[in-house]
């Protein structure tokens, strides 16, 4: 199984390299990277052009948001497999791909995920919350929760006969992107019980009350236009299951 990994980044100069090593230093053989940019000026470029070949595709040009960024991307694909890996992201071990697609061909789903932790952006061994997937259930799409989308892999296919990520949402085209596949479309899926992303703080859902705001009225649209009944309450509850992840810590 070959296996595509897609990086979108933006002024990343500041972590882009630790989340491409992460990526390089895994043990699968079967990769393809892909970095999509879009038109950095801080020296992510040059960073990403020192990699020379080991990066598969590296395209940099002005893009429409983080979501026609990761459309490029997984329209360049080749892979059997695709996962997204963001440029502030990093693989938590060098078997996380071996990992996934063992469970690909154990399982034989269409999908696979995992667990994710987010850190400190100073301190990348010092977790911050505790993200697990092990108890995503479709029915939950209506509470707002998904399985943590770094860990989320997805077969090729399913973008090419589902769509790929719909760029009228800022924040939350990949919650929607997955109502789709489960609600919809019905998809299997497996959890893989490991730690398989480190997430630093800061990203584009998690900044401030408006973030908030956005992401959870983008996740209502979401739900009813595929026909999921819910309310903004009942979605908004699925905050008391993140204070949770604040205190619990992988084992």
């Amino acid at each position: 199984m070959k296996v595509s990994i897609i990086t979108v980044s933006y002024n990343s100069a500041s972590c882009i390299k630790s989340c491409i090593d992460s990526i390089l230093s895994q043990d699968y053989p079967n990769i393809e990277y892909i970095i999509i940019d879009g038109a950095s000026t801080d020296g992510t470029v040059d960073i990403i052009r020192s990699y020379g070949e080991m990066v598969s595709r590296f395209i940099s040009e002005p893009d429409q948001g983080i979501y026609d960024a990761m459309n490029k991307g997984v329209k360049l694909a080749q892979g059997d497999i695709v996962g997204l890996l963001n440029s502030d992201d990093l693989y938590a071990n060098s078997q996380v791909i071996s990992r996934v697609v063992q469970e690909f061909q154990s399982s034989q789903a269409d999908t696979v995920y995992g667990d994710l932790v987010y850190i400190q952006d100073h301190n990348m061994d010092q977790i911050v919350r505790y993200y697990p997937g092990v108890d995503f259930h479709p029915n939950k799409l209506r509470k707002g929760m998904m399985p943590p989308h770094p860990t989320f892999f997805v077969k090729r296919h399913l973008y090419e006969t589902y769509g790929l990520f719909n760029t009228q949402y800022a924040i939350c085209a990949d919650f929607d992107f997955m109502v789709r596949l489960f609600h919809k479309h019905e998809v299997s899926y497996s959890y893989i019980p490991e730690v398989m992303v480190k997430m630093r703080t800061g990203g584009s859902s998690t900044q401030g009350l408006k973030s908030t705001l956005t992401i959870n009225q983008e996740m209502l649209q979401s739900c009813r236009s595929h026909g999921i009944q819910t309310n903004l309450p009942m979605i908004y509850s699925k905050y008391f299951s993140k204070v949770f992840q604040l205190v619990k810590k992988p084992s």
